[in-house]
């Protein structure tokens, strides 16, 4: 596995992870700010961005994904961020191969399994006809039918793009994403992490409540929590200065 990759930046080493449906790409911002203090390694998971795409996607695989990409780049160890499913990814990197993970940030996930919450985001992709599409207005307009908030609408077409035939197509593996949802959707497992872990959350997402707290301490003792106020489930998007200056004073201290 070759993971799509982006290198920025100079210091220690940082890897960050998207979440479902994203890419490297959503955390250009980021990227770009926490690269003055460190080299972040920004990455496409598999069958997301430019990534290979496979038939298969379960927590073991994407961390093994995670693995064999540090001894790619002849990387010992690193400080390892990932966002929603990225946060899952990551926590069983660091589950895994604990000798191969200084700091750990969590961005708004917990090591739970969830149920579907989205049921109608695979069912607005799957009705965009990509076939006849003519604009990505035209495509906003048809997943509108299925997904009202504009914010999450924007996130899902950055997906969208031109082919060599100049014929509109996903970037991420649509057919497997949702064939191995039940899989996406599962807690990561194994021994707990006895590293330093930050957990994230933004204010107004219910991806990390108090009913989560016993299963993250169980994994990770070491866990320690922040909340951004006025902050979703994309807070290094909504928040950006303050998810910044968050990351940067856990990393440095």
């Amino acid at each position: 596995m070759h993971l799509n990759l982006q290198i920025t930046g100079s210091g220690a080493p940082l890897i960050i992870i998207h979440g479902l449906f994203g890419t490297l790409q959503n955390w250009s911002g980021q990227t770009k700010a926490l690269a003055e203090h460190y080299t972040v390694y920004a990455v496409d998971l598999r069958n997301h961005g430019r990534s290979p795409h496979t038939q298969t996607m379960s927590y073991p695989e994407m961390a093994a994904d995670i693995i064999e990409l540090m001894d790619q780049q002849g990387l010992t160890s690193a400080h390892i961020l990932g966002h929603s499913m990225g946060g899952k990814v990551a926590m069983q990197v660091a589950m895994n191969n604990p000798q191969r993970v200084d700091k750990l940030i969590i961005v708004d996930i917990a090591p739970v399994q969830y149920p579907n919450h989205h049921s109608e985001v695979f069912a607005g992709l799957n009705a965009v006809d990509l076939e006849h599409l003519t604009s990505r207005r035209e495509a906003d307009q048809q997943l509108s039918q299925s997904i009202p908030e504009l914010a999450v609408r924007q996130f899902l077409l950055t997906n969208l793009y031109r082919n060599e035939a100049k014929q509109f197509a996903w970037r991420m593996n649509l057919p497997t994403l949702e064939a191995c949802y039940d899989e996406i959707s599962k807690a990561p497992c194994g021994p707990a992490f006895d590293k330093p872990v930050l957990f994230i959350k933004g204010e107004n997402s219910d991806y990390i409540t108090p009913d989560y707290r016993d299963q993250i301490l169980a994994l990770f003792p070491k866990a320690d929590y922040r909340m951004i106020q006025g902050s979703g489930h994309w807070p290094h998007a909504e928040k950006a200065a303050i998810f910044t200056k968050l990351v940067l004073n856990y990393l440095m201290k």
